[in-house]
């Protein structure tokens, strides 16, 4: 079959910081590939609309499928597969992705027959027999999948991270993938899935707390066929396992290979894997993103992060002795008031790491979800992007706004002050000299995107598209979240799944 495969819209966040890869969609590409399709891929985060069109136009796809791992895509993946049926009547339309696997009938009934299939879960085991039944029939026996005929069996979990690799070639205009200056910056993936449970997030219950990883051997021959000389590991905690760490770093210095790269992990992972990250610095481990998420215990204990605000200093101690560059994570409550704003501003620019705010926001998929969802002022899909409050404010909204922005404007200038950016103007001649212009434009394109106009502008939107609400009130069960269920893990194999001790007490 002809398989177009189309990921959405750049949402307000990525418009400045970062524009990552779709690894994901890459993944499922080379599986259908590998399946014997004829694929394409279209990223609208890097694409205009126009080149979608053409692609429409002239390669007449027989399958369609949507990345939506963030609600806030959900209107114009409807709309996109609209646009695709009107083009091609018989075109088969499916939506996939880690953000409606978890509202996956619901969007179904929305998209009013636009779309045919919703996969729930991992979409490299799904996407051959998908396409097979779209073909031949048989759509409710496809593990994963929920159609017109229901909900087919449990969905399937990779066997192998290692297999398949991402189908990079497929992508175009590689050189508008960024994050911070790491400019053009590509994406890999060397573990999957979280055993920590924090109460905001949905990592944990997609992959029902299962961890895998990939082989060093595999990650490293990967590693290997990457062109561009920054490199995002995007991992939802690296290197929880420091022999895997350790595993692949080997096979890195084997080979020789030397990149910048940026990660995400943990603050306790850090400290008690300090030697896997000293070796990492040595390899070009230049940026870390640490998800702190507030700055003091009751924060810490409301969102269940498992860890103290003592281990987060010490984190961030370490981290500047080993040269590497952190980007702090805190989660704006919207109980804040205007002492609370101040507070953060105070410590934000107490500390030389760059600090992110992103506004809690009830996630389907979340445990917070089922106790805070009864409270949303807005069922609007565009306004979950963590950038918008879609519960309650203490403030009036805004002014809540107006002091968001006003901390992110404080920090913002912190890192863009004389002293910054005489420093970054090395960064900036190399990139430019390159033809990257990604880091350039984000160094002055802040007060376009955040202002608190715009934002609450956001609200008064017409709205076509909105979220259901759960069914109960209370938090169901955690086996009730899932999407995966855990396989049994094999024994010693590098690619089985790994979890790590629970924290439960």
């Amino acid at each position: 079959m002809r398989l177009l495969l189309v990921h959405p819209s750049a949402l307000m966040y990525s418009e400045i910081f970062l524009r990552l890869e779709p690894l994901g969609l890459e993944r499922v590409a080379a599986a259908a590939r590998d399946a014997g399709h004829q694929v394409r891929v279209v990223d609208l985060q890097v694409l205009s609309r126009r080149v979608l069109d053409r692609e429409l136009a002239s390669f007449a796809p027989e399958a369609l499928g949507i990345s939506l791992n963030y609600l806030a895509n959900i209107p114009e993946a409807i709309e996109i597969a609209h646009q695709a049926k009107a083009a091609s009547p018989g075109c088969f339309v499916f939506f996939g992705g880690h953000s409606v696997s978890f509202i996956a009938e619901h969007v179904l009934a929305q998209a009013e027959g636009a779309v045919d299939a919703v996969v729930r879960g991992e979409g490299e085991p799904a996407v051959a027999p998908l396409l097979e039944a779209a073909r031949d029939g048989g759509l409710e026996t496809v593990p994963g999948v929920v159609s017109a005929a229901g909900r087919g069996p449990t969905p399937k979990m990779l066997d192998s991270l290692d297999h398949p690799r991402p189908a990079r070639d497929l992508m175009r205009r590689r050189n508008r993938y960024f994050i911070g200056e790491l400019d053009p910056c590509a994406s890999i993936e060397f573990t999957r899935g979280c055993p920590w449970d924090c109460s905001f997030c949905s990592a944990w219950t997609f992959y029902g707390r299962s961890y895998r990883k990939a082989s060093p051997e595999a990650a490293a021959e990967e590693m290997a066929t990457i062109r561009e000389p920054h490199v995002f590991i995007v991992d939802d905690v690296a290197f929880i396992r420091p022999e895997h760490g350790h595993g692949i770093a080997a096979e890195l210095e084997r080979r020789r290979i030397r990149k910048q790269y940026y990660l995400e992990t943990r603050s306790d992972v850090l400290l008690r894997n300090l030697d896997v990250f000293e070796r990492w610095s040595s390899l070009g481990l230049r940026y870390m993103f640490l998800g702190m998420e507030a700055i003091d215990a009751e924060g810490l204990d409301l969102f269940r992060k498992r860890i103290s605000p003592d281990e987060n200093v010490r984190a961030l101690e370490v981290a500047r002795k080993l040269g590497i560059n952190v980007a702090i994570n805190l989660i704006v409550d919207p109980a804040w008031d205007e002492e609370r704003f101040r507070i953060v501003r105070e410590f934000a620019l107490s500390v030389p790491e760059i600090v992110h705010l992103t506004v809690m926001t009830p996630y389907p998929g979340t445990e917070i979800w089922h106790t805070e969802a009864r409270q949303l002022t807005t069922r609007d899909y565009r306004l979950f992007d963590i950038q918008h409050a879609v519960v309650p404010t203490r403030l009036p909204l805004e002014v809540f706004y107006r002091e968001l922005v006003r901390t992110q404007a404080v920090i913002n200038r912190k890192h863009l002050g004389l002293r910054t950016a005489i420093g970054a103007m090395g960064v900036l001649g190399r990139n430019l000299a390159r033809g990257q212009t990604n880091f350039a434009r984000m160094l002055w394109k802040f007060s376009r995107v955040y202002n608190p106009t715009r934002q609450l502008a956001d609200h008064a939107r017409e709205v076509r598209y909105e979220l259901p609400l759960p069914q109960r009130r209370e938090a169901p069960g955690r086996q009730d979240l899932f999407i995966h269920t855990r396989p049994v893990s094999r024994s010693r194999g590098e690619s089985s799944v790994a979890a790590q001790p629970r924290d439960e007490g």
